[in-house]
């Protein structure tokens, strides 16, 4: 049965993962899996299975529970667990509350405070009913307590989500322009006229993201490496000069601060990480090899290089 596997296998992430992570893979599970999009017989068990690894995960006293005494933890009945039984959105929002049936899903949605949602952190959703609308195509299973809107994916590359682009998409059979603002993520939903635009984002061979940050890698030879040098690196702003400390060593990472990503809403950017790489040449010139020799002569008295 899916509840009696292991969550964080469910997840595909180690025991050791954060919660950016957990939502990171629960986002993207959720959104291969859900009817809209995969239309297989097995998505529907395993939707139901990254939800409620999810909702389980994602809660730091119920993920502590789950490490301590397993899926016994959740078990129905008088005195077992001390959650009892959680469904895929059960348990911990407090407060009165409605559930029912959407296709072959069940929910349950409670409020308290004057409909504020409480206890559950809906993957970087806003709430249930985007949840539903995004997975469902528009339709909540709350009935008038929100309306329909329509949703639509847009996927544009890298750099566009980087810098912000308007493009044109046809809805309805209509023609419009779309701004999309600069430092859009993949799974960044879009507010547009009577729609929502679910951005898909393609990824660059350069460059990979890390929230607002950006992390790039630079090839420099053993002789830059040793002695240090200034090097130019391309970044998501354009090439900029960048000092190598005499010693550095491969894979070690140098911060350029307020080079990455503008942040969405508010001002300011991410920094960009260029991770160091020093690859050992092949093919050496018998010179080359020699000065090697007379090196590893000079410094025989020493135990390392390094």
């Amino acid at each position: 049965m899916a509840d009696n596997k292991d969550y964080y296998q469910s997840l595909g992430v180690s025991k050791t993962a954060n919660a950016d992570e957990i939502k990171k893979a629960y986002r993207k599970l959720a959104l291969q899996y859900h009817p809209d999009r995969n239309k297989s017989k097995e998505a529907e068990t395993k939707f139901k299975e990254v939800t409620k690894a999810y909702e389980v995960l994602s809660d730091p006293q119920k993920k502590q529970a789950y490490d301590q005494f397993g899926h016994s933890a959740f078990e129905q009945g008088a005195g077992q667990g001390p959650f009892g039984g959680a469904g895929p959105f059960g348990g911990g929002f407090g407060g009165g509350g409605r559930s029912g049936r959407y296709g072959p899903f069940t929910y349950t949605y409670s409020t308290s405070r004057g409909g504020e949602n409480e206890g559950f952190d809906f993957g970087g959703f806003t709430d249930p009913f985007e949840i539903f609308e995004q997975f469902f195509g528009g339709q909540s299973p709350f009935g008038s307590q929100r309306q329909r809107r329509p949703v639509y994916s847009l996927t544009i590359d890298f750099m566009e989500a980087v810098n912000g682009v308007t493009k044109q998409v046809t809805i309805d059979g209509k023609t419009q322009t779309i701004k999309i603002p600069a430092g859009v993520d993949d799974g960044s939903r879009i507010r547009f006229g009577e729609y929502d635009v679910v951005v898909e984002v393609t990824p660059d061979t350069r460059f990979r993201r890390e929230g607002y940050d950006v992390v790039g890698e630079k090839e420099i030879s053993f002789v830059q490496a040793a002695l240090g040098d200034e090097v130019e690196v391309e970044t998501i702003q354009g090439n900029v000069k960048l000092k190598i400390p005499a010693g550095t060593q491969s894979d070690s990472v140098i911060r350029l601060r307020q080079k990455g990503v503008p942040h969405i809403h508010g001002s300011g950017r991410g920094d960009h990480y260029v991770r160091i790489k020093v690859p050992v040449p092949k093919h050496l010139t018998r010179r080359q090899k020699d000065l090697l020799r007379e090196f590893q002569e000079e410094d025989s008295s020493r135990k390392g290089w390094f």
